[in-house]
């Protein structure tokens, strides 16, 4: 039993750590993230000779004589620095591109590790679509805004600074011009960031909504058709889609307002150098040249800000998507083995639960004091209605969750103080949902035992009863499954997961309604199979059809958490209690 999906928890959002954070992932490789640096200003400082040398050339030009000899030397000078700057952006363009690549390829090699590292619980508590749009989109979004919007920056700077030198070597004065304007534009700036901030976060949280109920359809379309609810997911689908993009709309929205709003400021600005530098001109206190210098710094000055400000809210979305990737990466994983652990090797496979009490919620417990002695060899099945903590049960044999009190024990030996890959990997599992992956049916089959040879494979297939249906499919055991074997029907699929578990060489096996998708023949052909192959291994079986367990060594019956009955089915009929209600009910 899984505990019911919530939504994503939103942690406060830490502006400066994820920036931070962002720049260590960024100077991995330190000597590309300094060449880069050193790319960006090299390449803005020879663009910023432009403006200088051109007010010199006009200066050149005199009420009484042309220098041309100056001029034509001041116009080439000019060439050549516009032109290595050129190159030089580009070189820095490419190598962003390649620094993003990196960082991009550990984002997501981080965020995948961190899933295969997470506890159960995380997947039971969390969307699959939001956790798909962390891992796909924010990662995305994070590269889209390194490969451009960082380059942008990182010019904004030196381009920035180095005018502000510029001016203020050529009029100090006319430079008083920006005290005004440029705390004026900050201001702004940072007032519109308090709104755009939180909108950015709720557009990722949307589209993570959004990717989930699609993803949930889809993988129920069948179920949807069956039940003619198309219209109704149609209806939700729009409810969401129309929050998703609201959300889209309001952050795009707000975030749009601080590029005109900066470039008016700046635009004053121009206006007011423009005006005061005419002034000194009258005076005699500057040049025709220099003022032409300083307006043309003052657009290298303003131009860049402004920039900067159109793409101020990509780079918010891209600090909430490398937020959330962020958060994926640090939620914690799966306990630590135990210092003292030790590997659980050659199980006899006698397993013990004394007193287990367990809840999802520990203030909802869903088993409560449960006691089961499956010796060696035996199998037990345990049976009861849906929510009565069945497949909980299993959860808690494979220690996906840890029982709030109470013992496990295999081999006299608590399970907490085995390593929990030993521990899996001492059993066998066929669940009721058959998970098979993109590659051959041979493929497939060998998932947990990758030393088995061809002919072991096909010895499982056929104790399985698939041999015969794989050989009729296009290529046979090397056909690609595609899309979960979307290729295959849910018995063919079932049948393959029964057979690849047979090729585990465990001494325990788990099987969930492991034949729920096979027709009444073929079913008690594997229950015949199965117990042939495995004799000797324990077994739990988890079972709704009770036609399926009236062999077992033990039955379960289990209610409400708790084992109400136990024994043999013959026991149990003639006990005439709540598994003779249950059997009957199923028969009759």
């Amino acid at each position: 039993m899984k505990k019911p999906a919530s939504s994503p928890v939103q942690k406060p959002r830490d502006t400066k750590g994820t920036i931070l954070r962002l720049l260590r992932t960024m100077t991995h490789d330190r000597t590309l993230f300094a060449l880069a640096l050193a790319l960006t200003v090299a390449g803005n400082l020879l663009a910023l000779a432009g403006p200088k040398l051109a007010g010199e050339a006009i200066d050149a030009i005199g009420p009484d004589a042309i220098l041309w000899p100056v001029i034509l030397r001041k116009c080439a000078l000019m060439l050549v620095c516009y032109a290595s700057s050129a190159l030089l952006s580009y070189g820095l363009s490419l190598l962003m591109i390649h620094i993003s690549r990196g960082v991009v390829y550990r984002m997501r090699e981080a965020a995948f590790d961190r899933l295969m590292r997470l506890p159960v619980r995380f997947f039971d508590e969390h969307p699959s679509g939001d956790i798909i749009s962390r891992i796909s989109y924010d990662i995305e979004t994070v590269n889209e805004s390194l490969s451009n919007d960082i380059v942008q920056i990182l010019s904004t700077v030196v381009t920035v600074a180095g005018s502000l030198f510029f001016m203020a070597t050529i009029s100090p004065r006319l430079l008083l011009v920006f005290c005004v304007t440029v705390p004026l534009s900050l201001y702004l700036g940072r007032r519109r960031a308090t709104v755009t901030k939180p909108l950015f976060r709720a557009r990722s949280r949307k589209l993570g909504e959004l990717n989930s109920f699609v993803e949930e359809q889809l993988s129920g379309l069948t179920t949807l058709r069956a039940y003619c609810r198309e219209d109704a997911a149609l209806e939700r689908f729009d409810g969401i889609n129309e929050e998703a993009v609201q959300a889209y709309y309001e952050s795009e929205y707000e975030g749009s307002v601080i590029g005109p709003l900066v470039n008016f400021i700046n635009n004053l600005s121009l206006a007011m150098v423009s005006a005061f530098g005419a002034l000194l001109f009258c005076a005699g206190q500057m040049s025709i040249g220099s003022i032409s210098s300083f307006i043309l710094y003052s657009r290298r000055f303003s131009g860049p800000i402004n920039e900067a400000a159109n793409v101020f809210a990509e780079l918010q979305s891209a600090l909430a998507a490398a937020e959330r990737v962020f958060s994926l990466i640090d939620e914690p994983a799966e306990p630590e083995d135990a210092p003292d652990a030790r590997a659980l090797c050659e199980p006899r496979g006698h397993v013990e639960l004394e007193n287990v009490t367990f809840g999802y919620d520990p203030d909802q417990p869903i088993l409560k004091n449960f006691c089961v002695d499956a010796q060696s060899g035996r199998l037990i099945a345990v049976v009861g209605p849906t929510g009565a903590g069945k497949t909980t049960l299993i959860s808690l044999l494979m220690r996906f969750y840890d029982a709030q009190s109470g013992r496990i024990c295999v081999d006299e030996g608590e399970i907490s103080g085995y390593t929990m890959r030993s521990l899996r990997a001492a059993y066998a599992m066929v669940l009721q949902e058959t998970w098979l992956f993109e590659g051959t049916v041979y493929d497939n089959l060998r998932y947990a035992n990758a030393h088995a040879t061809r002919e072991q494979v096909i010895a499982a297939a056929k104790a399985a009863h698939a041999d015969s249906f794989i050989r009729r499919l296009p290529n046979g055991y090397d056909t690609v499954l595609t899309d979960d074997g979307a290729n295959i029907s849910k018995g063919q699929k079932q049948l393959l997961t029964i057979a690849r578990a047979m090729l585990l060489d465990s001494r325990m096996v788990i099987l969930d309604e492991a034949t729920s998708n096979v027709d009444t023949r073929i079913e008690k052909q594997i229950q015949q199979a199965m117990r042939r192959l495995m004799a000797g291994k324990t077994c739990f079986v988890i079972a709704h059809k009770l036609s399926t367990i009236e062999s077992a060594d033990e039955i379960l019956v289990v209610n409400h958490g708790e084992i109400v009955e136990r024994g043999t089915h013959s026991q149990l009929m003639r006990a005439k209690g709540f598994y003779y209600t249950m059997y009957r009910a199923q028969f009759e």
